[in-house]
């Protein structure tokens, strides 16, 4: 048969995390499929650190990043570098996840070089424009440009039904992001060492709990991330027998509020750590007690991993965690966070009810529904 060459474009930690079984299962099957990696470096360092995990050597890395770069930076040397690359390879369709820069550009390129367009982890929706900016404008525009729409879920093949898309692109897969979870969940590795040896955090199971902290949103930066932060000094000084584990984005501007609010005097049971890479992450996740976050992908994973999730933002694209009863949402006020976090430290059936609901995210195959879909396609 004919080789057909998949073009993967990746950016950011979260695309390379969910991107990985993908191109892991393209590189290791025998088939007319070739998988063509080109990354941006949206996100170098995190993005980086995925890619070696999984050994993953690109074929093309664009090494966008540049200090002080903004959207319109960005967004216009993505697309002056993609288009001589495309237009060399000449691949049969383009591979996109999720709502980044990187994503929406790639579409873009795609389809100003008249590329098919897959669209991985399509039909996501707040409904509000600007929340989260610019991820809700990439995925509504990634789905007028997109020629095959993979859905995660149920609730958002639905999304793109009443956006007028027709039903014969739509493909219902769930999220590769469960994937590469289950496989990581399956490592032997036994990184409590690692914790105490780098920061003396106790991460073991019986002893102290661990309250998981993740915060990096654009919409969340400034009263947004100091409402935060005072919240967690709160509950550090009320629970000093827990430990609030923070793994602090790179971005200078959650670097700055965080540090000189939890830096400077901070409760001992309070960790400010450098990001990690993801299995140790996922170990981190595993024996936390709770996850306070105002990420996506964490709505998705800790649910398959029994952790009941508090997510510091007013709206969300996954809502079928929070119809679930896998996460709630309780925005950025500190009172609120304070009270949130306290009702599942003393109410255990309020617990247990969160943490026993089954994950409405997938069940670790979605690659391989992606990969059938596309070797029947091209076909």
């Amino acid at each position: 048969m004919e080789e057909k060459k998949i073009f993967i474009i990746i950016g950011t930690r979260p695309e390379a995390i969910k991107m990985a079984s993908i191109i892991c299962q393209l590189r290791s099957i025998d088939s007319n499929l070739k998988p063509i990696v080109c990354v941006t470096a949206q996100h170098r360092e995190m993005m980086d650190s995925v890619l070696n995990h999984y050994k993953i050597i690109p074929d093309y890395d664009l090494n966008i990043m540049t200090k002080g770069q903004d959207l319109f930076d960005l967004s216009a040397n993505l697309l002056k570098k993609l288009k001589p690359i495309i237009e060399n390879e000449k691949p049969d369709i383009i591979l996109v996840q999720g709502d980044t820069t990187t994503a929406f550009i790639g579409g873009l390129a795609a389809s100003y070089s008249h590329v098919p367009v897959g669209h991985i982890e399509a039909g996501l929706r707040t409904h509000r424009k600007n929340s989260p900016f610019p991820e809700e404008i990439n995925r509504h525009l990634l789905s007028v440009l997109a020629d095959y729409h993979f859905a995660p879920t149920e609730m958002t093949k639905n999304n793109l039904l009443s956006e007028n898309i027709s039903k014969h692109r739509i493909w219902v897969t769930g999220n590769t992001v469960i994937d590469t979870l289950m496989e990581e969940t399956k490592a032997s590795c036994d990184w409590q060492m690692f914790f105490e040896e780098n920061w003396n955090i106790r991460v073991s199971p019986n002893k102290r709990k661990i309250l998981l902290v993740t915060g990096h949103r654009r919409e969340n930066f400034g009263i947004g991330f100091k409402n935060i932060c005072m919240a967690l000094r709160t509950i550090a000084f009320k629970y000093p027998d827990v430990d609030i584990v923070y793994p602090v984005h790179l971005n200078p501007k959650v670097k700055k509020t965080v540090y000189d609010i939890l830096g400077k005097n901070k409760a001992k049971n309070v960790f400010l750590i450098s990001p990690l890479e993801y299995e140790p992450f996922v170990y981190l996740m595993k024996q936390s007690y709770l996850i306070l976050t105002d990420s996506g992908g964490i709505q998705e994973e800790a649910p398959s991993l029994g952790k009941p999730v508090l997510v510091m933002r007013d709206t969300t694209e996954r809502p079928e965690g929070v119809e679930a009863g896998t996460c709630k949402l309780i925005g950025t006020q500190t009172d609120i966070i304070v009270n949130e976090v306290e009702k599942l430290f003393t109410d255990h059936n309020a617990y247990n009810r969160m943490a026993e609901k089954k994950n409405p995210y997938g069940d670790g195959k979605a690659a391989n529904r992606i990969i059938s879909i596309l070797a029947q396609e091209l076909a």
